[in-house]
């Protein structure tokens, strides 16, 4: 009996797995950072025309995977600045309601508990900054995250990045280095994305699961005969 307890054990182990996510257009049917910016053009927080001129620039740079990271991440994050904790929590909260909501897709919710009743380990990996994804994901049930992470000195946004953005090779090395904290491996892993920007990561797991992808992605994903499913037909 402790035999056959010992390799039902083994076998429930073996086949729990990481479930991994990328957020924007994939677990939501648009651009989370994205939407920020529009959000702080509409109740004008920014110089409007200016920033959403650039806002729409860089979008097309990600969709055609020429984003210059570091060249969005400080015009983003510079509309952080000197704005107090209460203030963008009162903010992001209204961001929520306003423009994520509207965006959550019935079938995310399915895969995600589908994974979970599964007991696959669930993470999701975003090249968007931590303060406007965390909310999100936390809403969507998932409690791990990677994302771009701000620098925040004495409660405040200082427009800098700590470490790797999550984007492109990024968020493969933030992966390892994942991994390698919490004792996780890639066997069986699973990555569901949109973007052929996360192709370096779709390379590395062993079930890369393009999601309503872009076209680049989808010539990329028949060519390599992954699966291809859509979250919002």
């Amino acid at each position: 009996m402790v035999a056959i307890l010992s390799a039902i054990l083994i076998t429930l182990v073996y086949l729990m797995a990481l479930a991994i996510f990328d957020l924007d257009n994939t677990l939501i049917a648009g651009d989370s950072d994205h939407s920020w910016g529009e959000f702080l053009v509409t109740h004008n927080l920014v110089d409007q025309d200016h920033y959403k001129a650039m806002n729409d620039k860089f979008y097309i740079d990600y969709e055609n995977g020429c984003l210059d990271i570091c060249k969005y991440l400080e015009f983003s994050l510079k509309a952080l600045v000197g704005l107090s904790e209460n203030k963008l929590d009162k903010l992001h909260r209204q961001f929520m309601v306003e423009m994520i909501e509207p965006l959550k897709l019935p079938k995310a919710a399915l895969l995600i508990e589908q994974h979970r009743l599964a007991g696959d380990r669930l993470l999701v990996i975003t090249s968007t900054n931590h303060f406007i994804v965390e909310p999100i994901v936390k809403s969507l049930g998932i409690d791990e995250l990677l994302a771009t992470d701000p620098e925040i000195i004495d409660g405040f946004f200082t427009g800098k990045v700590v470490g790797t953005p999550t984007y492109q090779d990024g968020k493969v090395e933030r992966l390892i280095s994942w991994l390698k904290e919490n004792d996780e491996v890639l066997d069986g892993s699973y990555f569901y994305s949109d973007s052929i920007n996360d192709l370096p990561l779709l390379l590395k797991v062993e079930r890369p699961i393009a999601v309503d992808p872009d076209d680049t992605l989808r010539e990329e994903a028949l060519r390599r005969h992954w699966k291809i499913i859509s979250l919002r037909n």
